[in-house]
């Protein structure tokens, strides 16, 4: 011990309590000015990922009264084995998830750096990820997913909520077309996320086991209680599409009196939607859950040859195309969040109904 103060002891927690203003708590604005709940916009985001992580990115940006539900599908990497030994649900996504929701002053960049960081080394610790133990470690301490979850943002400053999917983990599976390059065409069922994602095949579907799981009764209750819903962008088959099988998840987004956007990927995935255009993307989903009404549909200018075709595609849902320029200028696939943030704050104002934050 040297006598001088940890690094994380001096750093300043912009929420000290009451993570982002629930209960009536006041938070920081961006402005320094104290808001509180019911002053802006009651936004639930759903996906995994590094796709849902880019949108809360910029969904805090806009609105402090935010939620995150996050699939739980994940069979790969430190997710993965921690579910195979331990039976829990795979944490990554929502490690993501929150780490996303950390603000931009140094406590919150601190924790996002500490719970992705990820162990090196030759032993059985290798590759897994600092949050993802933290949050495993308080679901077996606490027994309660969602309460665990609260103590993490609590802990970290979370600008919002995360919440699971379900409460069981599930098992993704896929009919594919050709996943062995020694059949192409012949349709095999492939499970697990990780596989999915990868495939070289055709995707045609895909569902989940169990087949009827569980919702998590505080993310149908988000879902009833928002303003706005957005679906994506992220992984279509792995990430986006299984929120519409979780029968009661369904139905809330069918049953919601929020609106509802859908925000499209800035490129096609290598495997999993290899060569997909935007409108298919819609076609794909559409199958998937046909009484799924939206009301708009974001994409790229960039990344949308015919707007024609994909406004076609979206009028089957019941929904606005929106174009904006919301891709990082390194010409990676990658969403900026400054710009995401100002395509979202434009839809909210321009198809939403007038609400008390404006």
């Amino acid at each position: 011990m040297t006598g001088r103060t940890p690094r994380l002891s001096r750093l300043r927690r912009v929420v000290p309590e009451g993570r982002g203003g629930r209960g009536g708590r006041p938070v920081e604005s961006r402005g320094g000015r104290p808001r509180r709940r019911g002053t802006q916009p009651k936004v639930v985001a759903l996906g995994g990922g590094m796709g849902l992580s880019a949108s809360l990115a910029a969904l805090r940006r806009i609105t402090g009264d935010l939620t995150a539900v996050v699939t739980v599908a994940d069979d790969g990497g430190s997710s993965g084995r921690l579910r195979d030994e331990l039976g829990v649900l795979p944490p990554g996504d929502l490690r993501k998830a929150l780490a996303a929701l950390c603000g931009d002053d140094d406590w919150g960049q601190t924790w996002a750096r500490v719970i992705q960081h990820r162990f090196q080394s030759q032993g059985e610790m290798h590759g897994h990820a600092v949050g993802n133990l933290l949050i495993v470690a308080l679901w077996e301490q606490l027994g309660d997913h969602v309460q665990a979850l609260d103590l993490v943002g609590k802990l970290l400053g979370a600008q919002g909520r995360v919440l699971p999917m379900s409460a069981v983990p599930l098992e993704l599976q896929a009919l594919v077309k050709g996943h062995d390059p020694d059949r192409p065409e012949d349709v095999d069922t492939v499970r697990g996320q990780a596989t999915v994602a990868l495939t070289p095949g055709e995707v045609q579907s895909v569902h989940l086991v169990p087949h009827d799981p569980p919702a998590v009764p505080e993310a149908v209750d988000a879902v009833l209680d928002a303003d706005w819903v957005v679906l994506g962008p992220g992984s279509w088959f792995s990430s986006v599409i299984p929120h519409l099988l979780v029968p009661e998840l369904l139905d809330a987004l069918t049953q919601t009196k929020a609106r509802r956007v859908l925000s499209l990927n800035l490129a096609p995935q290598p495997g999993e939607t290899e060569g997909f255009s935007p409108q298919r993307h819609l076609e794909v989903l559409g199958r998937h859950a046909p009484k799924l009404a939206l009301d708009v549909v974001l994409a790229d200018e960039a990344a949308v040859p015919d707007r024609d075709v994909l406004t076609d595609a979206a009028k089957r849902f019941g929904a606005a195309v929106e174009l904006a320029p919301v891709a990082r200028a390194d010409g990676t696939p990658r969403h900026d969040p400054e710009l995401l943030a100002a395509a979202y704050d434009r839809i909210f104002r321009m198809h939403g109904r007038i609400g008390p934050w404006r």
